[in-house]
């Protein structure tokens, strides 16, 4: 692996058990199928961390924070975490067109997702044979002479492509989806518009919660930032803190939450 790539690792908190990085958009987070799928995050970060271990995963064309674990006893625990959904993950989006509902409130998508067997790697809403999918979203800014908005999203249910596919169904694909919008959309932005901006959770050893951001979306998109103040992350709702840790209420800092 080229030194180069090692060097690019963007390591945005680490001690004895835990891991939080930064991905860039167009890396795996984990490896695929054949040779040419072998560069990925996780192959990197064990490279400077070899007891490094994979707990959660973001789509390639994704950016953002990951969570890796050292060691097999904190990947246990914070497995657990995720699967009881007491990790609280938020992502910002741009997505195509107006969407009508209230700045800064939430709204829900309850949809079920399968996957679509004849465009793999595609997924699709299916009413039969869907799993149950859930993802709260809040209108942070509208732009409408470009006709595109901002969203803060929280997936409660970790579907593969869940957010993509729940945006796409609500009529309001994200900008650059080269998967899930038409072209005239993917051909607003030079990659997808996501990216997994805030992560909160106890840690692994002691229980502690931690939280971190992420406001770096390096797009070279023209839309505009000033309208879109900063959210700090205890007042992203529904008892962000009280899932897990912290008890409600509890607001371990004040930290913006965006996309720049």
């Amino acid at each position: 692996m080229p030194p180069e790539s090692i060097e690019s690792v963007d390591v945005v908190y680490a001690d004895h058990a835990v891991l939080v990085l930064n991905k860039p958009a167009g890396l795996l987070s984990v490896p695929g199928r054949g040779p040419d799928k072998q560069d990925c995050l996780s192959a990197r970060v064990q490279i400077l961390f070899p007891d490094a271990l994979v707990v959660h995963r973001l789509d390639m064309a994704t950016s953002g924070l990951l969570l890796m674990a050292r060691g097999a006893e904190a990947q246990r625990t914070l497995s657990r975490a995720f699967a009881e959904r007491r990790v609280q993950k938020y992502y910002t989006a741009w997505v195509s067109g107006v969407v009508e509902a209230p700045l800064g409130a939430w709204q829900e998508i309850d949809l079920p997702i399968a996957p679509d067997w004849a465009r793999r790697p595609v997924r699709t809403i299916d009413w039969q044979h869907g799993k149950a999918s859930h993802t709260r979203f809040m209108v942070r800014h509208v732009d409408t002479q470009n006709q595109v908005s901002h969203l803060v999203l929280e997936p409660l249910t970790g579907r593969t492509h869940q957010l993509r596919v729940h945006l796409q169904a609500i009529g309001h694909p994200i900008l650059g989806d080269a998967l899930y919008a038409p072209p005239q959309v993917v051909a607003k932005a030079p990659r997808l518009m996501l990216h997994a901006s805030a992560l909160a959770f106890a840690h692994p050893d002691d229980d502690r919660p931690l939280q971190f951001t992420s406001q770096r979306l390096k797009c070279g998109c023209d839309y505009p930032t000033k309208c879109r103040p900063p959210l700090p992350l205890c007042d992203l709702g529904r008892n962000a803190y009280a899932r897990g840790f912290g008890g409600a209420g509890h607001c371990p800092g004040r930290t913006a939450l965006g996309i720049d």
